[in-house]
C-alpha cells in the first residue's frame, strides 16, 4: 500500500496514452510564451526613462529662453508682436579716410633677358641662381682667346695701313716739290721768252713739265686718300674686334634678382640665342598696377594735389603689415571693354616683400572726410534698390530707414544721408524684425 502512494504518477495524454519527456518540455515552453508579464515590465521602464529625459530637455530649453529674455539687449517688434532680442550701436562722428580699394598686380620696373652677343665656350658663371646682383657685376666669362687673336690681327692691319698712308704722304710731298720747281721754271721762262732769250719750244716744254708734275701730285693725293680710307677701315675693324672681345665678359645691365640659370660652364653659347642664359628682374623700386571704375576719376581729380596720393599694398595673409607707396600714373584712356581706368603706384620695396607677378589688395587714400557719420557695417542692410538700417525708437520699437552710404572702412560704414548722431541702430537680429511700433 505504501509503495503505491510514493510512486510518481505517469503523464497521460488524452485517450489514455502516456506522454513522452520531449512532449512534456514542449508543453512547458508553450505555457511560458503565453505568460508575457516580465517583458511588459521592461518596456514600461524604458518608457519612464525616455519621459524623464524629454522632461529634462524641455526644462533646459525653457531655462535658456527665459535667460535670453532677461539679457540686457534692446527689444524690437517681431512679425507677430513678440519681443525680439537684438544688439544695437550708436551713430557716431569721426574723421575717416576717403579710400578706393582694388586688386593690384605687382610688376617689375625692368626685366632683362641676358643673351650672349658672341659665340664661344662658357668659362665661368659669376653668380648663384636667385642671387641679388648689382649693376656691373660679372655674370659670365666666355673664352676670349679667339677674339683676342682677332683683335691682334686687326691692330697689325691698322699699323700696316698707317705706314702706307705715311709713305703715300711722303711721295705727295716729293712730287709737290717737283711741281713747285717746275712752276718756278715756267715763271722764269715767261720773262725770258718775252725778252727773246729762250725759244718758244723751250718755254712750251717747261709748261708741259709743270702740268705733268701737277698731275702726278693729284694722283699721289688720290692714292693717299685711298690709303687713308683703308686706314679708317682697319681702325673700325680694330674697334669692332675690341667690342667683340668685351662681349666675352658679360656684366649685369641692371641691379636685380637673377632667375633660373639656363647654361653652365663648359657649354658652347651662341650669339643672340633664342634662349636667355639668365633673366634679371628689378624689384626695387617696383610697380603695382590696378584699375578703378571710371566714375572714381572725378574723385581722384577732386582730391589730387602736389604731394601725390598714398597707396597701400596689402599682401593676403599679412594684412597687419601693409607696404606704403605713392601713386605715379593715372592712364590717359578708359578701357571701353571694362569701363575702368588703369593706375600705377611705385613702391621702394627695400625689404623685397612685393614680388613680381604677385596679387595684392590695394588701398588708395584720396583724403580725409572730417566728422563723418559712421555705423558698424553689419547694421546696413541691402534691399532690392536701396540700403537701409533698423533704427531703434524711444519706445523700443524699430523703424526701417533708407540710408545713403559712401564707403566701408575698417568695418565701419560711412553714412552720407539718413541718420543723425546719437541714434541707435540694430547691428544683429535684423532677420526677425519688421517695421512697426
Amino acid at each position: 500500500m505504501e509503495e503505491q502512494i510514493s510512486r510518481p504518477l505517469p503523464n497521460v495524454a488524452a485517450g489514455g496514452r502516456e506522454v513522452t519527456p520531449d512532449e512534456n518540455r514542449l508543453s512547458q515552453n508553450r505555457v511560458a510564451a503565453a505568460n508575457p508579464q516580465p517583458r511588459n515590465k521592461t518596456r514600461a521602464r524604458i518608457v519612464q526613462i525616455v519621459s524623464v529625459l524629454v522632461l529634462i530637455i524641455l526644462l533646459v530649453v525653457l531655462w535658456r529662453f527665459l535667460g535670453d529674455r532677461s539679457a540686457p539687449k534692446a527689444a524690437g517688434t517681431g512679425g507677430r508682436g513678440e519681443v525680439v532680442p537684438v544688439e544695437m550701436a550708436t551713430v557716431t562722428q569721426k574723421d575717416v579716410a576717403i579710400q578706393l580699394k582694388a586688386i593690384g598686380n605687382v610688376e617689375s620696373l625692368s626685366t632683362i633677358a641676358v643673351r650672349s652677343q658672341v659665340e664661344g665656350t662658357l668659362m665661368r658663371v659669376g653668380f648663384t641662381p636667385g642671387q641679388e646682383v648689382k649693376k656691373g657685376d660679372v655674370l659670365f666669362a666666355i673664352d676670349a682667346r679667339p677674339l683676342q687673336a682677332a683683335l691682334t690681327q686687326a691692330e697689325a692691319n691698322l699699323l700696316k695701313a698707317m705706314a702706307s698712308v705715311r709713305q703715300g704722304q711722303d711721295i705727295v710731298a716729293k712730287d709737290e716739290a717737283t711741281a713747285n720747281n717746275s712752276r718756278t721754271i715756267v715763271t722764269r721762262d715767261t720773262k725770258l721768252i718775252e725778252s727773246g732769250v729762250i725759244s718758244r719750244e723751250e718755254y712750251d716744254n717747261a709748261v708741259a713739265k709743270l702740268q705733268a708734275d701737277q698731275a702726278t701730285v693729284r694722283a699721289d693725293q688720290s692714292a693717299v686718300a685711298n690709303l687713308q680710307a683703308a686706314q679708317k677701315a682697319e681702325q673700325a675693324a680694330v674697334e669692332s674686334a675690341r667690342v667683340q672681345l668685351s662681349y666675352t665678359t658679360m656684366r649685369a645691365p641692371i641691379a636685380g634678382k637673377t632667375g633660373n640659370l639656363a647654361v653652365t660652364a663648359g657649354n658652347l653659347v651662341r650669339a643672340n640665342d633664342t634662349t636667355a642664359m639668365v633673366t634679371i628682374t628689378q624689384s626695387a623700386p617696383i610697380y603695382v598696377t590696378f584699375s578703378v571704375p571710371e566714375k572714381d576719376l572725378i574723385r581722384i581729380r577732386q582730391y589730387s594735389g602736389s604731394s601725390g596720393f598714398a597707396v597701400q599694398a596689402v599682401i593676403p595673409g599679412d594684412e597687419s603689415n601693409p607696404t606704403m607707396g605713392k601713386l605715379s600714373l593715372v592712364d590717359n584712356t578708359v578701357d571701353v571693354a571694362t569701363g575702368t581706368v588703369r593706375l600705377k603706384a611705385t613702391f621702394q620695396n627695400d625689404d623685397r616683400r612685393l614680388y613680381p607677378g604677385q596679387f595684392v589688395n590695394v588701398v588708395l587714400t584720396l583724403g580725409v572726410q572730417n566728422q563723418a557719420l559712421v555705423v558698424p557695417s553689419q547694421a546696413v542692410q541691402i534691399g532690392q534698390d536701396k540700403s537701409f538700417v533698423y533704427v531703434v525708437k524711444f519706445d523700443q520699437t524699430v523703424e526701417a530707414r533708407t540710408v545713403k552710404t559712401r564707403s566701408t572702412i575698417d568695418k565701419m560704414a560711412v553714412i552720407d544721408d539718413g541718420l543723425k548722431v546719437g541714434e541707435q541702430v540694430v547691428t544683429d537680429g535684423q532677420l526677425r524684425l519688421v517695421p512697426g511700433a
